[in-house]
């Protein structure tokens, strides 16, 4: 009876033995239901057709399946050092998960080699298809009015060794500093960038607002209302100005300078609003404001929070802020958002409530940082900047696979690790019978992620490039 549990004293059954089975296995079963997904918007072929000039060789590895490995290692996320893709080489279960043939698993050299074949040019070849997402879920979200965020996300590589690039940024950390847009829970766009250029440096932040409001109005809807969202590294009246032309809306946190305290402290309380954000209470009041060099006078309005039933009453201990818009002046953009019924945004309480979803904007930096790793692997700027598009892109991926595929197992708002845990991890045995090949699951997990309808789902869904 070898290889039977021996029942012990208390009546349990006990392992004896341990031993190697030819079974095909696999712990990352969820990544067969990703790589259907990738297969069925597209997005392979898409990449195969921009970077397939990059193959040197008929004899190497053909480029889009390259993509599709490097996707996986990061949604996996088990290891974000290389060297994990020697690990998998080893492992035939991986293999048959992903559908790859084991001998064409890529090792760390060879997805080395493919990174250290990207120029800084050709790795912005990787915003075109980053727009190209974006405008896809537009029109399946098909949203009413779009709220977009610009900011910079702090990458610390303090502890890596030198980095081409890698400077101190504010956060006191020397790393990289890429400037991004965010529209809900996606980065639509970036623009990888060493750590020393902060906030509105030169005329990129400009340029990539252009870029994006021309592609919503020429591939979504000419009259859907967008509305910028920024920091105060992002004060600047050249952006404003160019918000103005481009008729769009614009709230930015401003720096609070002492003839503004002073102003504040100077208005009487019967000229105060009061807003209501959860537990927390802010009071409020309108200005005009022009800086030293600025042209024109602009909306700002100061905030307070109310700490009176808090023990917290020495003057700087309160949160205060300032915030720029050119919401509620009779522009065009707030006859724009008057007709999708979005008048409230442009009341003095609506800006500060419009303004105050900067958090919610912030959580998608958490995210990406969840997904993968801070540290980049390279000494060289050009082929980290290749490494960062990527692992953007597949966080892009992630985003629409959750909500696409797995909305009914875990929210949207879930973040990378619950995902991986729940979905991903899941253990499953590929069989071949009757020219078929079958990922088969216990029935708990059938059941519990309701594999059936994933599946279906994650292999009927249209392009992303077409509409």
């Amino acid at each position: 009876m070898s290889g039977l549990g021996v029942k012990s004293k208390r009546g349990k059954k006990r392992i004896d033995e341990v031993g190697v089975t030819a079974d095909t296995l696999t712990s990352r079963g969820g990544l067969a239901v990703f790589v259907r997904y990738m297969e069925s918007i597209g997005i392979v072929r898409e990449l195969e057709g921009v970077f397939g000039r990059i193959r040197r060789s008929s004899k190497g590895e053909e480029i889009g399946e390259i993509f599709k490995q490097v996707f996986c290692y990061f949604l996996d996320g088990t290891s974000f050092h290389l060297t994990r893709f020697d690990a998998l080489k080893k492992d035939g279960g991986y293999a048959a998960c992903i559908e790859s043939a084991p001998e064409r698993l890529l090792s760390s050299h060879s997805v080395k080699r493919f990174f250290r074949a990207f120029s800084w040019g050709l790795s912005a070849l990787f915003r075109p298809i980053l727009l190209k997402l974006f405008l896809w879920r537009l029109r399946i979200a098909k949203p009413e009015e779009i709220v977009l965020c610009i900011d910079t996300m702090v990458m610390d590589n303090d502890e890596a060794k030198k980095r081409e690039g890698v400077h101190r940024s504010y956060k006191k950390v020397k790393g990289f500093q890429p400037l991004q847009v965010t529209w809900e829970r996606f980065v639509i766009d970036a623009m990888f960038r060493g750590g020393k250029k902060q906030g509105n440096h030169g005329t990129t932040v400009v340029k990539v607002v252009r870029r994006l409001v021309g592609a919503i109005r020429s591939g979504y809807r000419r009259d859907a209302p967008i509305v910028l969202r920024a920091d105060s590294g992002f004060m600047d009246q050249e952006l404003f100005a160019e918000c103005d032309r481009l008729q769009i809306g614009f709230t930015c946190s401003g720096k609070l300078y002492e003839d503004i305290k002073e102003y504040a402290a100077s208005v009487d309380k019967v000229f105060w609003g009061r807003y209501y954000n959860g537990n927390c209470v802010w009071d409020y009041c309108e200005m005009g404001d022009r800086r030293g060099k600025w042209d024109r006078f602009r909306r700002a309005i100061f905030t307070r929070l109310d700490d009176s039933d808090r023990q917290m009453t020495m003057e700087f201990t309160r949160l205060e802020s300032l915030i720029y818009t050119n919401l509620g002046e009779g522009k065009v953009i707030d006859e724009m958002l008057t007709k999708v019924n979005r008048s409230d945004w442009l009341t003095t309480a609506g800006v500060v409530a419009l303004h105050h979803g900067r958090g919610r904007d912030e959580l998608v930096n958490r995210s990406l940082k969840e997904f993968g790793p801070e540290r980049l692997p390279f000494e060289r700027f050009a082929y980290n900047t290749a490494f960062y598009y990527t692992m953007v892109l597949t966080h892009f991926l992630f985003e629409c696979f959750k909500e696409d595929v797995c909305g009914k197992v875990i929210s949207v708002e879930a973040y990378p690790n619950t995902l991986r845990r729940r979905v991903i991890d899941t253990a499953a045995k590929i069989v071949r019978t009757g020219g078929k090949t079958i990922l088969k699951v216990t029935q708990a997990v059938w059941d519990d992620l309701n594999l059936r309808s994933m599946w279906l789902k994650a292999g009927s869904m249209p392009e992303f490039s077409s509409g």
